[in-house]
């Protein structure tokens, strides 16, 4: 049996489990570690190990074996956890994912990394309170490439040893039905980690009773046993429940003896997977794997990858795993399917509703119903924002205890979703606004408390909905921004701006390019190489970024997205002959201008005075050369927009309607349009230009500057 064929399902696994874990660690209190949060990192730690041994990872079973042990002793209260222990445990997570990665790719962890970690974990076992903990970790001499990994550890205890005392032991019957013969196997060998197997019974063909003395609970005997059969073939009963148990002094029933790593060469790759997860002993243990034996695999360890694959199986039992780029197919052909339905539509407006009432009653519901299907295709690649809150806490923790600061993080609209193409990209933009408010908006202890305020400073995540967009804020308590400061670097640079602009129009300034105001550059931030990229990369997203700050009181600053790259909400105005779409995030409200209302700035410029406010009057018909427009403003339709904090006007002919399109990729089909983000199939078949309402703000804006 091949077992390469469950190396994605393992990896996506694991990947979800070391998540799980940094969470878990990040949210214990040391003083009292909730215990469930104890449990849940050690079955993760299990489970990983269980997978890696099956595979023949032996460096990620090595790595989680001694993980294991430790997380196993703080959760019976035999260890206590201080803030040195909790690093370590993030640093190991930190590391397994390095060597998770590295097998993904088909290579072997780097053997001074696994060396390193191993020494720092086996330091960790020996230490029973805080007092006795090292000054620092030993980092162990890398090892030669063709080198074993080894850390000094006693012997192992046999599998069949009894228990630690001193931990509550009791006498458990754990029955299993409905199993094969190769995974009872794999069950008695898993139990035998647990305790001591007192005996062992096969009731029939498919049922094992198995009488174990431990300390374990039965939700862990439940959750180790998961990872080979369901939980609905789980039975446990103890002596407390009238069971009758066996005789103390009677010889423990044969238990195959899991097989520990011996001494000398490596073992092949091929006999790897026999190793069980729980006998690997922190002893020698080859990193780099030997040639592939020309013998076949055992049999054992087909057995093994099938329950790799069942506890998989078991554990997606409500979901699935689809490959991204066969979701996008379904997406792209749901739209061309719209497209085709507005087709029809559209003929079908020019016939008589009495002599065609059926057809025309049914393309109604041809309508309804693709436009549900496409809701519900759409909500497949949507992802909640917790995918990209998640990995903050490790962030903040790391930073603020480096800048020597107290952070307290806040997350709202966890839950709020977004398409994932878009959310896998928001993660850079969001990541760089967190170290910026760290570094440079959240205060010190000290000067909180001189300034009036809690030591402790808090920092904001939050998401939610609003319309066809989500709305993403990054929002601190610290010092705010410094508009003097601002301006007077702007002046410096270059850069055109008027001491009495709005505060709104002074906060972009620290977007622009290479500006910062930062008087001590970190490796944190302050090079003023980030806040220009993160704009960028919002606006190719469709979004645009906005900031308010309030001296003293802290900073927010605010992303707005559409929810999808795919549909887009959009109005469809009339230049000439040509139909252009706004995305209506964009779109604040349409009039038709008065004279009165315009006036010239030069032979070919006019703005646009409304309520107090001067727009700057943007011809569409000049900016894409339309022929046959409209040439008097007050005869055509200005739609005003708003677009990197500046509003703006857009003259066009007439407007035509606002609808839901579906977004074709212009670079892919075409070429790059300069003013133009995409394209789309309206009803008629005819293509429709989408404007790209910041590009054309920016080229406006460049041309005023140069007068």
């Amino acid at each position: 049996m091949d077992i390469t064929q469950f190396y994605q399902a393992f990896f996506e696994e694991a990947d979800e489990l070391l998540s799980e874990m940094e969470q878990r660690l990040l949210g214990l209190n040391l003083q009292q570690p909730d215990s469930e949060d104890l449990n849940a990192v050690f079955r993760a730690a299990h489970s990983i190990k269980g997978g890696a041994a099956t595979f023949g990872f032996i460096a990620l079973t090595e790595t989680t074996h001694l993980l294991e042990n430790l997380l196993d002793r703080a959760r019976h209260n035999e260890l206590k956890l201080n803030t040195r222990m909790m690093d370590a445990f993030l640093e190991t997570k930190d590391v397994l994912q390095q060597q998770l990665s590295a097998y993904r790719s088909g290579a072997e962890p780097d053997p001074a990394m696994v060396t390193r970690i191993c020494a720092v974990l086996q330091q960790l076992a020996q230490q029973d309170n805080e007092d006795a903990m090292p000054a620092a970790p030993v980092t162990a001499a890398p090892a030669p490439a063709a080198a074993h990994v080894s850390a000094p550890a006693p012997a192992p205890a046999p599998a069949s040893a009894p228990v630690t005392a001193g931990k509550g032991i009791a006498r458990l019957k754990v029955l299993f039905t409905k199993v094969s013969a190769n995974d009872q196997k794999l069950l008695a060998e898993e139990l035998a980690n647990l305790g001591t197997v007192l005996s062992q019974t096969q009731e029939d063909a498919a049922s094992l009773s198995v009488w174990l003395e431990t300390a374990c609970d039965p939700d862990d005997i439940v959750a180790v046993s998961c990872f080979i059969v369901e939980a609905d073939q789980i039975k446990i009963t103890s002596e407390a429940d009238g069971a009758p148990a066996p005789a103390s002094e009677a010889e423990p029933a044969p238990v195959p003896a899991p097989i520990a790593a011996p001494p000398g060469p490596p073992v092949p790759r091929a006999a790897a997977p026999a190793l069980e997860a729980g006998a690997l002993a922190p002893s020698v243990l080859p990193v780099a794997a030997a040639a592939p034996s020309a013998a076949p695999p055992a049999a054992g360890a087909a057995s093994a990858a099938a329950a790799v694959a069942v506890a998989v199986a078991g554990k997606e039992s409500n979901s699935i795993r689809v490959d991204v780029e066969k979701v996008d197919q379904i997406i792209n052909l749901v739209g061309e399917l719209v497209i085709t339905q507005s087709m029809l539509t559209q003929t079908a407006s020019t016939l008589d509703p009495v002599l065609h009432e059926r057809l025309l009653s049914g393309l109604g519901h041809l309508e309804r119903n693709a436009r549900d299907l496409q809701e519900s295709v759409m909500s497949i690649r949507m992802m909640p924002m917790d995918y990209v809150f998640s990995r903050f806490p490790r962030l903040i923790r790391d930073l603020s205890a480096k800048l020597g600061k107290q952070v307290q993080l806040v997350t709202v609209g966890k839950e709020t979703e977004l398409d994932k193409s878009l959310i896998e990209r928001i993660i850079d933009p969001i990541t760089h606004l967190v170290r910026n408010s760290l570094d440079h908006g959240i205060e010190t202890p000290e000067q909180r408390v001189r300034a009036g305020k809690d030591p402790e400073g808090r920092l904001t995540l939050s998401a939610q909905h609003q319309g066809g967009s989500i709305v993403i804020e990054v929002r601190d308590d610290g010092g705010g921004l410094a508009r003097e400061k601002i301006l007077a670097k702007a002046r410096q640079q270059g850069l055109v701006v008027s001491d009495n602009a709005a505060d709104e129009e002074v906060w972009q300034l620290i977007m622009a390019p290479g500006f910062s105001t930062a008087e001590v550059i970190t490796d944190v931030s302050g090079r003023g190489v980030g806040m220009d990229v993160v704009k960028r990369n919002i606006h190719e997203m469709g979004g645009h970024v906005g900031i308010s700050s309030v001296h003293g009181k802290g900073t927010t600053i605010r992303i707005v997205l559409p929810l999808t790259l795919a549909i887009l909400n959009g109005m469809s105005v009339k230049v000439g002959g040509e139909i252009y779409i706004l995305p209506l995030n964009y779109v604040i409200e349409s009039l038709q201008p008065e004279a009165r209302n315009l006036h010239a700035i030069n032979a070919d410029e006019q703005v646009l005075h409304v309520r107090g406010e001067y727009l700057a009057l943007v011809k569409l018909h000049r900016l894409f050369t339309v022929p046959d427009a409209v040439l008097e403003p007050t005869q055509a339709i200005v739609v005003i927009v708003q677009a990197e904090g500046a509003r703006f006007a857009l003259l066009v002919d007439q407007l035509v309607g606002q609808h839901q399109v579906v977004v074709k990729n212009l670079e892919t089909n075409y070429r790059k349009v300069p003013g133009i983000s995409a394209a789309t199939i309206l009803g008629d078949g005819n293509v429709a230009l989408i404007i790209d309402v910041a590009a054309v703000q920016r080229n406006n804006r460049d041309k005023l500057a140069s007068y």
